[in-house]
């Protein structure tokens, strides 16, 4: 293997990132964390758009302060965004990305109302809510509009804003 190419094949990396998100939810999240900053490393900030985004997703669950959460879930989304239509035909996986993006503005949501930061809160709310309407009514769908119902209410959010964005989320510039 030439020198600098010790990645993983492209295949085998949501296969890792699966096996460490067990390794969380079985409760070991310091060594989840660690594995996952592994993988990063071997990933890179320039690897695979959508490794990127399922791996800083799933990173930000394992941070212990708020601002390395919402940093890690920035950097999802920001992977995310990079998952043009040209793209979508690489990875037959890049079309359910797109279908974090309710889950990725309702973690932004969620990261910035922890920091008391309530408007950029409810913008990612509002963003949220329009990403969601075409999850579909499976148990996914059903489960992010509901956690989005209880951020509403938590933020006292009054409903989509008509001057919105589209479906795919804000502006590059965000709050």
């Amino acid at each position: 293997m030439a020198k600098g190419q010790e990645q993983a094949a492209p295949d085998a990396v949501p296969t890792r990132i699966g096996q460490v998100v067990m390794l969380h939810h079985a409760g070991d999240r310091e060594e989840a964390r660690r594995r996952f900053l592994d993988l990063w490393a071997e990933i890179g900030e320039h690897g695979d758009p959508l490794h990127r985004c399922t791996l800083a997703h799933y990173l930000a669950d394992t941070q212990d302060d708020p601002g390395d959460e919402l940093a890690w879930d920035l950097r999802a989304l920001s992977a995310a965004e990079e998952l043009t239509s040209d793209r979508l035909g690489e990875h037959p996986g890049a079309l359910a990305a797109r279908a974090l993006y309710p889950t990725l503005h309702l973690n932004l949501a969620a990261d910035y109302d922890r920091l008391g930061h309530r408007e950029a809160a409810r913008a990612h709310l509002r963003w949220a809510r329009g990403a969601a309407e075409s999850l579909g009514d499976d148990r996914y769908g059903e489960g992010v509009r509901t956690a989005i119902g209880r951020l509403e209410l938590r933020l006292g959010d009054d409903g989509p804003s008509a001057d919105g964005p589209g479906f795919w989320g804000p502006p590059r510039q965000r709050p």
